[in-house]
């Protein structure tokens, strides 16, 4: 079959979808930014915590969410083939999916302090990360549900009302933390408790906007999401579970790469664990544009496929992965040539107090600049092959590349090399540039006019 666009044109179509998604995944973000540089005017230690917190939460979360991202290639793939019931039903299992995750989830997070402390870490940095975890666990089944309306609004190409919705819970967490933080209003203050509520209360307040969004469109009433939703559907239930497992185990793997590495940080010092937060706050900022383009890469790959265009599923891809390394180049320079600059936007560059954890975010900002293009290319090499429902083998690449290299790597060169900070960040360049180069070999082979998912 002939594509249906040329690459002028899926360039054009590609970048008016990625462009809300991008943005709604820098509103999410935000929250992190803003959680770092207001615990931030709290201290080192509470900076450590909220950075220990937030990596344990993130971490398990996002094993969660990858699973119910299954809904965006299902619906991706029925609204290409022009079929409506598929789509209600599998948004529907999409909430049920998450209700069933969001619990599994709480049990592990609230009994996470035993854990920790075996891992090595400092026990006053402990307790402030459990205290954190302790408040914005409760807002694990809004956070997973709202992922689930979020993969079907944008698999069907209808991603702005999201990035309205995400930057309101923007503006609502600064509000919230300067409530509950600071102990204003008459609440009393809170510290990084009042940071993990301020979450919570984010997450139940977009959830309760997308499901009133999903509810009031009549453009969405063909799709009958609510009808029967009390009603289990254990044959799509399983097929999302099906597929998203293994996007979850991907992510889980990927961010475990990265949460042992915090753990390894907490090993050398709470300068060291405050200079990881910082810098990598500044490379999950500019992650969020390619996986922004990944995201928007699944849905027009899953589109095309659901269609039966394979010469428009190499397109979409090829066009995402184009945009992705473009911005990721130029984000690596400014990396490179102003890192201390960005540095300053986290923490006062003239107070004593900060000078060893200045240094240390410096340096592996300049580590960050090196791994940037292939962060890019990794993660939207990963949306396209979700596109086509490719998610197994996909999640062994995600293993070798950033279990057996990165995780390795990093040890040996932070510890066997003596190397410390910056050594554990060489392994995340490791890691993040052996994915990329497996990932994209994988989608060239699977979008070739004989490929298949598998």
């Amino acid at each position: 079959m002939r594509p249906t666009t040329t690459y002028r044109t899926e360039v054009r179509t590609l970048v008016r979808l990625a462009g809300p998604v991008v943005l709604t995944q820098v509103a999410q973000i935000s929250l992190g930014f803003v959680d770092t540089v207001m615990v931030g005017q709290l201290g080192a230690e509470q900076l450590a915590g909220v950075a220990l917190g937030n990596t344990v939460f993130f971490t398990l979360i996002i094993m969660c969410m990858g699973v119910v991202l299954a809904v965006g290639p299902m619906v991706s793939q029925a609204y290409g083939a022009g079929t409506d019931e598929p789509i209600g039903r599998t948004v529907r299992q999409g909430q049920w999916l998450s209700l069933v995750l969001a619990v599994g989830f709480m049990l592990i997070v609230w009994n996470i302090r035993p854990v920790l402390l075996a891992l090595g870490q400092q026990a006053a940095t402990v307790d402030l990360a459990v205290s954190y975890l302790h408040a914005i666990v409760w807002g694990a089944f809004p956070f997973l549900a709202f992922v689930g309306f979020r993969s079907f609004i944008e698999g069907v190409s209808r991603p702005r009302p999201v990035t309205v919705i995400a930057f309101a819970g923007v503006g609502m967490n600064v509000f919230a933390n300067w409530v509950l933080m600071y102990g204003k209003l008459g609440f009393p203050a809170m510290g990084i408790v009042g940071t993990g509520w301020a979450s919570t209360i984010v997450f139940w307040l977009d959830f309760a906007l997308i499901l009133g969004y999903v509810a009031s469109q009549s453009e969405f009433r063909r799709f009958r999401i609510f009808e029967k939703l009390g009603r289990p559907d254990p044959t799509y239930f399983r097929e999302l579970f099906r597929i998203g497992w293994a996007i979850g185990a991907s992510f889980g793997i990927e961010t475990s790469m990265f949460m042992a590495t915090v753990m390894m940080m907490g090993w050398i010092g709470t300068a060291a664990l405050a200079a990881h937060q910082v810098a990598m706050q500044c490379a999950s900022f500019t992650f969020m544009v390619p996986l922004g383009i990944g995201i928007a890469t699944s849905v027009r790959v899953g589109q095309a496929e659901g269609r039966g265009d394979r010469e428009g599923v190499r397109l979409a891809g090829t066009v995402g992965l184009s945009l992705s390394i473009l911005f990721m180049g130029v984000a690596a320079l400014g990396f490179w040539l102003a890192p201390r600059f960005i540095v300053g936007l986290y923490l006062d560059l003239d107070a004593p107090a900060n000078a060893g954890v200045i240094v240390l975010a410096v340096t592996l900002l300049r580590v960050a600049a090196v791994f940037q293009v292939f962060d890019g290319i990794q993660v939207t090499a990963a949306g396209a092959l979700r596109g086509l429902k490719d998610t197994r083998v996909p999640m062994f690449i995600s293993g070798v590349s950033y279990w057996i290299v990165g995780l390795a790597g990093a040890s040996w060169m932070a510890f066997g090399l003596d190397l410390g900070p910056a050594g554990l960040w060489w392994g995340l360049v490791l890691g993040l540039s052996t994915s990329a180069v497996l990932l994209l070999a994988r989608f060239r082979a699977m979008s070739s006019p004989e490929g298949a998912a598998g």
